[in-house]
């Protein structure tokens, strides 16, 4: 077992993405690939059309999906040294997907700092990304994770040091357990999963589950499909969710109904994850 609240192994990054050349990847020059422009016929032709037909699968894939960037979000301030990232937040106009959260949010504490805590008409699921933290009574730690079911009392959060958090919100659970509850990294160990991954579960509920993954690099998950939304926030290292690399911090959220053919990592990965409890693996 790993020893408590220290970062888990994880690799340098292979290919590290150049900041300058990144706009490249994206509009207008992407589209810019789908123009016809003379050229000779046969073989390169031939590849041209691949290479442009893998492109629109690719695109039309992605667009299926929500994928933020830590590092394009804005923060919002909730108290003073306290700033939240929201990294999701449901339409209100529609019913929710099955799994669908409220809202999913990064909470940033300076050193010192004071919150009084999201409202308690939700059930809220927190996880220690940096720092510590203390939630009421419960004193956090990193990997961390703690469940405050809807209608539970909220807990005032503050933080000594200075911390990251993640909060999941969503609609109270019916038949779920109205106790609060707190699963400690050290505690929890990390049972084997599939070759290369072990898969450690927080909560679940009716088939969905709060999961954390830990991957060593070159592992990977076949093709799968969601039964309920399927929610990753990058904890440690790099993954390919399909074409879409996402690195730490990054978050996807994967709506019920679709799928991924490639889940892979170079890097080793951790990965904060809520979905199925059961994979929906495709033949």
């Amino acid at each position: 077992m790993n020893k408590p609240h220290l970062p888990l192994p994880v690799s340098q990054a292979p290919d590290p993405v150049d900041r300058e050349l990144e706009p490249l990847l994206g509009e207008p020059f992407a589209t810019a690939w789908a123009d016809e422009a003379p050229g000779p016929q046969g073989t390169a032709a031939a590849l041209r059309r691949r290479l442009l037909d893998r492109l629109a699968v690719s695109r039309a894939e992605a667009s299926a999906m929500f994928t933020v960037r830590r590092s394009r979000l804005a923060s919002v301030e909730l108290a003073p040294g306290v700033q939240a990232l929201t990294l999701y937040a449901a339409a209100k106009d529609r019913a929710l997907r099955p799994g669908e959260p409220m809202l999913a949010r990064l909470i940033e504490l300076k050193a010192g700092s004071r919150w009084t805590g999201p409202a308690p008409d939700r059930h809220r699921e927190w996880l220690v990304l940096q720092g510590s933290v203390q939630l009421g009574d419960e004193r956090l730690h990193l990997r961390d994770y703690h469940v405050a079911p809807a209608a539970s009392a909220v807990c005032g959060v503050r933080s000594d040091e200075g911390a990251v958090l993640f909060l999941r919100e969503s609609p109270a659970q019916v038949g779920d357990d109205p106790a609060c509850f707190t699963l400690r990294d050290e505690d929890a160990g990390w049972p084997d999963f599939a070759p290369g991954i072990q898969r450690r579960i927080l909560w679940q509920h009716a088939g969905q589950a709060a999961m954390l993954y830990y991957a060593q690099p070159g592992a990977s998950v076949p093709l799968h499909t969601h039964g309920h939304d399927e929610e990753c926030l990058m904890v440690q290292g790099e993954l390919f969710l399909d074409d879409v690399l996402l690195q730490a911090g990054d978050y996807q959220l994967a709506p019920a109904g679709t799928g991924h053919r490639i889940t892979q990592t170079d890097t080793g990965v951790v990965i904060y994850a809520h979905g199925d409890l059961d994979l929906r693996f495709v033949a």
